[in-house]
């Protein structure tokens, strides 16, 4: 199980949402990001833009000014962010040994 405030430090708050980033999911989930969003792709109409959206140019350059190392690591496309919606739902649609753990769990009571 992954603890909780390692989870807690995944979570960004962008366009007024707490979201999760596809690359920070990826890991804890075990999975390469890429095969991520190809889930994502092939399951689209599950994914409502209150459960999932790609970040603008400004947001990606915003975030990446948060990262104090070069750790980043820079990527191809935009990122995708997922909601406390868009994670339950991708924890449905991913077949990882990890994507039934508790960061579904941890996004709700990161709201109290």
């Amino acid at each position: 199980m992954v603890p909780e405030e390692v989870i807690m430090n995944k979570i960004y708050v962008i366009r007024g949402e707490k979201v999760m980033l596809d690359s920070d999911l990826a890991k804890l989930y075990e999975v390469e990001t890429k095969v991520l969003k190809q889930a994502v792709k092939r399951n689209i109409e599950r994914f409502p833009a209150d459960f999932m959206f790609t970040l603008d140019n400004k947001e990606l350059v915003n975030l990446r000014s948060q990262f104090v190392t070069s750790s980043w690591g820079g990527t191809r496309y935009a990122p995708m962010a997922f909601t406390e919606q868009g994670v339950a739902m991708l924890s449905s649609i991913l077949k990882s040994k990890k994507a039934d753990m508790n960061i579904h769990h941890t996004n709700i009571r990161s709201r109290r």
